[in-house]
């Protein structure tokens, strides 16, 4: 294929319907909501680069295979490589192995409250420094709601004990994992012009996912012997949800909402992901809730609601 043929730009499309939008946007809460659940689960067993290196290459080479047998383009234009591969490394390679080492040390619950709270700040902030957003009243009250909110939820059970140096790290792991999908984010809507959503994710999983892999190969203990791939019925199980739900449908919806939405109003998933990982803990692990995780589920999903819902015509 010519490296001359340029994708019809994305501007040009229609966006998604407003209902089809938040449909979308609830399946991305409840996926990425339960997904701690199976990531710990593998890591548990498997080497964390190899865990998620794998997962992504192989939603990249899917992704971009459905997208080839249909007659689309697949390769990108020249101009945007440079780009895409920075966008790859910070939302895939330096997200994944950074957070799931962090998680290795660190409470699930722990990694919830760091990843819900400075997601959608983070997005909001990289948005606004590269002039993509404004900053509104309605942004920062939904912010501010859905943090308290946060706290409220996971604060008093994963902040009572005291914090020792590996988990100092492990907690800064999150935070860098989390500063560096953010602004991979942020960057990625500029392309989105031109590449199509199911393009985007396919190429930045296998480019991310590549690089994971490889890295892991040639320095992560116990990489090698991993692809045995004698992990366990339960690793398996955890990595086909994260591959299948998690990689596969999650990424392509979450490319179509930024592309339509921003980048910041879509990322206050992380206000809803984790009431639908306590409901999700209560109904199937006998988990307990109180009145003040109620009252954490209420504010948080008030937030995304205040940052959701449709400005009034001018």
């Amino acid at each position: 294929m010519s490296a001359t043929v340029v994708p019809t730009p994305i501007a040009a499309a229609a966006p998604i319907g407003m209902n089809r939008a938040r449909w979308m946007f609830a399946c991305l809460c409840f996926v990425w909501g339960t997904t701690w659940l199976a990531m710990k689960v593998g890591i548990a067993t498997v080497p964390p680069g190899v865990f998620a290196g794998l997962r992504w290459t192989v939603a990249g080479i899917v992704l971009l295979g459905i997208r080839r047998a249909a007659g689309e383009i697949v390769r990108p234009p020249p101009r945007l490589i440079g780009r895409l591969v920075i966008v790859s490394l910070l939302m895939v390679t330096l997200n994944q192995v950074i957070q799931l080492y962090g998680l290795k040390y660190i409470t699930a619950g722990l990694a919830a409250v760091i990843s819900s709270a400075l997601t959608p700040i983070a997005l909001l902030g990289f948005s606004v420094m590269l002039g993509q957003e404004r900053f509104t009243p309605r942004q920062a009250g939904a912010i501010a709601l859905g943090v308290v909110g946060v706290f409220v939820l996971f604060g008093p059970a994963a902040l009572a004990g005291t914090l020792d140096l590996w988990q100092v790290i492990g907690a800064l792991g999150v935070i860098i994992g989390c500063l560096c999908y953010s602004f991979g984010s942020v960057m990625a809507r500029p392309m989105m012009r031109t590449l199509a959503p199911v393009q985007m994710a396919g190429l930045t999983d296998l480019i991310g996912g590549g690089i994971l892999l490889a890295a892991s190969l040639a320095v992560e203990p116990g990489a090698w012997e991993a692809l045995s791939f004698d992990w366990g019925w339960k690793a398996w199980l955890g990595w086909l949800y994260l591959l299948v739900p998690g990689a596969l449908i999650s990424t392509t919806m979450y490319f179509l909402l930024v592309r339509d939405w921003g980048a910041s109003k879509t990322g206050t998933y992380a206000f809803i992901s984790p009431v639908i990982a306590v409901i999700v803990g209560c109904a199937w692990f006998d988990e307990k809730l109180d009145w003040g995780d109620l009252a954490g589920m209420v504010l948080m999903l008030a937030a995304a609601g205040l940052a959701l819902r449709r400005r009034p015509a001018a």
